[in-house]
């Protein structure tokens, strides 16, 4: 996966003199203690991180941890005080007047948490209104933004105003009218923190749907740790204007960085976070499975490594069955003749995907005596978990989080 976007060394110091302010942060003073000395309040501290083409990468933290302020400089809505901010190896920081106004047009959108339609347009002429702006002409805007509202549910409201639809709508509508510009790159901030719950998660479940279609990349402001685990590939975290940790949930519910981190995922269910790919283990034998296989053979294999289960692969790896060496016994003491290796195969041995939650395999776990074998969307086979390793994850987790 190539990075779309490049956070370098960015900082942004609001206040009469940014310089000294620069200056005193570069020395390692806190926010609070430029404040202090100065008056001047430091919104984003020496942030470095990269974000994926394709990916949901979600920022978050409390109220006044530069989370808005961050993005803002994305599209240099705020100008930053230092560093760089590249967009497919464009510096962002450096483009003049009309190159960031083309840029801002052509390849990065906006979603703010409040709706901001314009309340004498219809549904269709606000969908189509970053178009007007990029001087589109009007039949090609209103096909565009009659798409882009298709997409987000709200065909056949082109024609109403803002006034007669719901908090959720006018939402979708604002979503439209940044998909209608056909952004590479999409930025919403607290886009949806002000909608009702059960709109929220419809709203979220919009953004996953419409994602797994476009791939754009989506950068996501949110306080929200419920709605930043449900939609983010990644996450941010930060604090202070600094960003204190970026991972995977998974990375950073077992591995936080510090006591902040910490306190943010404490009640958080690990099983509805971690998934099987995340444990997975690839430690018991593999028997790839010849045009009969053999039963003698894969029982000695077992036996020589001292194991009880092996796990029957084609030669793709594709998984096939599970065998024991007392399903394997059983078939050799049945089947005088030559028998095939599927003979042996125990009935109840199904596999489980990379991407099942913990909470989804727990029930397989739980109830079966063999490791779970895991494969991904195309059945190849990655490996097991077993009671142990699940169990394991749990009681590093729970510590993690303590």
């Amino acid at each position: 996966m190539s990075e779309k976007i490049q956070i370098e060394g960015l900082y942004k110091i609001f206040g009469p003199n940014p310089k000294k302010g620069l200056e005193l942060s570069k020395k390692g003073l806190s926010k609070q203690e430029i404040l202090e000395k100065t008056g001047m309040t430091v919104g984003v501290q020496d942030a470095n991180f990269t974000i994926d083409e394709g990916e949901i990468f979600v920022i978050m933290g409390l109220s006044g941890s530069g989370k808005s302020t961050i993005v803002r400089m994305f599209n240099r809505l705020i100008k930053p005080t230092a560093g760089n901010v590249l967009v497919d190896g464009q510096n962002v920081t450096t483009m003049t007047h009309d190159e960031l106004v083309s840029f801002r047009l052509h390849n990065m959108s906006m979603v703010f948490q409040s709706f901001a339609l314009l309340p004498n347009l219809t549904v269709l002429e606000n969908a189509a209104f970053g178009l007007e702006l990029a001087q589109v002409d009007k039949k090609k805007r209103n096909e565009r933004a009659g798409l882009a509202l298709a997409q987000v549910g709200l065909e056949g409201w082109e024609d109403s105003l803002p006034a007669q639809l719901s908090g959720g709508m006018q939402q979708r509508v604002g979503l439209a009218r940044a998909l209608a510009v056909d952004p590479a790159i999409l930025l919403m901030d607290e886009a949806f923190s002000a909608l009702d719950p059960l709109i929220r998660t419809e709203m979220q479940d919009e953004l996953i749907n419409l994602q797994e279609k476009q791939k754009r990349t989506v950068v996501f402001i949110s306080h929200d740790l419920d709605e930043a685990l449900r939609i983010g590939d990644r996450i941010a975290i930060m604090e202070g204007g600094r960003v204190v940790q970026v991972g995977t949930p998974e990375d950073i519910l077992q591995n936080p960085a510090d006591d902040y981190v910490r306190a943010f995922f404490r009640g958080v269910d690990p099983t509805n976070v971690i998934s099987a790919g995340d444990i997975v283990r690839d430690v018991y034998p593999t028997i790839i499975k010849t045009k009969d296989g053999s039963l003698r053979t894969t029982h000695e294999l077992l036996s020589q490594k001292d194991r009880s289960y092996g796990y029957v692969l084609d030669s793709q790896r594709r998984f096939l069955g599970l065998v024991s060496t007392e399903s394997l016994t059983k078939a050799i003491e049945e089947n005088t003749g030559k028998a095939s290796l599927d003979k042996a195969y125990i009935k109840d041995a199904t596999a489980v995907n990379m991407d099942d939650s913990m909470q989804d395999i727990l029930p397989e776990v739980a109830s079966r005596n063999w490791p779970i074998p895991v494969v991904n969307e195309n059945n190849v086979y990655k490996g097991v978990v077993s009671k142990y390793s699940f169990l394991k994850t749990l009681h590093r987790a729970d510590q993690a989080v303590a």
